[in-house]
């Protein structure tokens, strides 16, 4: 009952903030320049929400099939394959994967799965960074944007198929910076019976790759939890439910801070973001139930094949020949 509560109040809270604030006039900022509408049919109003509707609730349960976040998957395939200007695409995929992120995190916090003392420090830098990613995103010409998403999401491709996962890291000793911020801690693992006891090391490394992380998901409104767990596990040597926890607690600072400045630029239009987020956080649900019923590794084969296409899509357009 508690976790309905925890979605239903979501839901509430990012519909209200997008009829709300989703409008242009409410700020002094420009909002983004659309181009020309290309000559075509013409629909109702309510079509593409529609689309969009049963796109996300797709989406929604693929991205718990296969471990990865909303927006990741939200934003080539949007900008790729449907009518919608680039940058409201991206306004609207950091709602998305902000959604996921606040209807998650009180419950893996509650459990000590999430760590604030992880969390934090890697928090402060990318969503400093997450602002200044979006700041430039919608700065840049929309083809060169475009042609970067590509670029970016069939690099994600390749992480995906090469990315390993340790269960428990070893880490033999801990360095002096993790040490002084006292980023250690123990949780019980119910598949063994026991409490593990976990420490970091590499954490200025792992500080650094938190900005570039920052920066992409702002500019092109992912989210990031694609790039947060392989660090936060492989990297810095966090237990992979540690790394899986904390990176969902990530987004919801991160993808926040991102997203006020397209909401701030008009970027966020409430046609496109409530039903988009509506339909992720029903396909999650669903997702929840199937997956105990489904192989994961075919559904990410599968979702590795559909982001290489809209990764190709998006690469393509961008310079103009898709």
């Amino acid at each position: 009952m508690l976790q309905w509560t925890l979605r239903l109040s979501t839901l509430l809270v990012i519909t209200a903030g997008c009829l709300i604030f989703g409008s242009a006039d409410v700020f002094a900022a420009e909002p983004p320049v659309a181009t020309e509408p290309e000559p075509g049919p013409q629909y109702a109003w309510w079509f593409w929400p529609l689309v969009l509707l049963i796109l996300s609730f797709a989406l929604g349960v693929f991205a718990v099939l296969a471990g990865v976040g909303g927006g990741v998957l939200y934003v080539p395939i949007v900008s790729g394959f449907l009518p919608f200007h680039l940058d409201f695409v991206r306004g609207a995929g950091l709602i998305v994967a902000l959604a996921g992120a606040l209807a998650a995190g009180p419950g893996l916090l509650r459990r000590g799965m999430a760590d604030l003392r992880l969390a934090i420090p890697m928090a402060l830098i990318a969503s400093t960074c997450a602002i200044l990613g979006a700041m430039i995103g919608l700065a840049l010409p929309t083809n060169i944007v475009q042609t970067l998403l590509g670029l970016t999401i069939l690099g994600i491709v390749v992480i995906m198929l090469k990315a390993k996962k340790s269960e428990f890291p070893k880490v033999p000793r801990p360095d002096a910076l993790s040490q002084s911020l006292r980023i250690m801690g123990v949780y019980y693992e119910p598949t063994i019976d026991r409490e593990v006891k976990w420490q970091i090391h590499r954490t200025p490394l792992g500080l650094s790759l938190f900005v570039m992380i920052g920066i992409m998901a702002g500019m092109f409104g992912l989210g990031a939890g694609w790039a947060n767990v392989p660090v936060l596990n492989l990297v810095l040597g966090a237990p992979i439910k540690i790394s899986v926890a904390t990176s969902k607690f990530l987004l919801s600072i991160t993808d926040t801070s991102a997203a006020w400045i397209y909401l701030n630029n008009g970027a966020v239009l409430p046609l496109m973001v409530v039903p988009s987020v509506i339909g992720i956080m029903l396909g999650s649900l669903v997702g929840v139930k199937i997956l105990a019923k489904t192989k994961p590794a075919i559904i990410r084969i599968l979702v590795i094949i559909v982001l290489a296409i809209a990764g190709l899509k998006a690469l393509l357009k961008g310079l103009g020949i898709g």
